[in-house]
């Protein structure tokens, strides 16, 4: 996992050099779905490690979550609502698809316990690309956008 300045993505596919993508991510064959983009908000990764810090666990950065997109100014809840809609970021058009139900595999992979608990209810959203285009950091997430013809 690594930090990008920006992010192109492809509609139908998700963002370009990421591996679900390409189509050689972990789960790509053994639990084949779309997982074009995640996304998560900063708020939940904020309330995840406040439960850690209360149950003396180390805490998560926002990369450690695996998750593609950290969402600014939106709660967990919010994002939840998502699934099955459709919603812009930056402008370009994606529709959720399911919730990310927290998983083993990040806190194996970093030595940390606790991940399950810590991101119940808050472990993120899975969305399909529905446009192709470039997201930047700081672009907003909105419920709909006024295309201009």
């Amino acid at each position: 996992m690594e930090q990008i300045q920006q992010a192109h993505i492809i509609a139908g596919q998700g963002i370009q050099g990421d591996r679900y993508a390409a189509g050689i991510g972990a789960f790509s064959v053994s639990k084949p779905k779309i997982r074009h983009i995640s996304l998560i908000t900063l708020s939940g990764i904020a309330d995840a490690n406040q439960y850690l810090e209360q149950n003396t666990s180390a805490l998560f950065a926002e990369t450690e979550t695996r998750r593609n997109i950290v969402i600014l100014n939106f709660s967990s809840d919010a994002l939840n609502t998502l699934v099955g809609k459709v919603f812009y970021l930056g402008g370009l058009a994606f529709k959720g698809t399911e919730l990310c139900v927290p998983c083993e595999r990040p806190a194996n992979l970093l030595g940390k316990q606790d991940f399950l608990k810590a991101f119940q209810g808050r472990g993120g959203l899975r969305a399909e690309a529905l446009e192709s285009g470039t997201l930047l950091p700081g672009d907003a997430l909105e419920l709909s956008v006024s295309k201009s013809a």
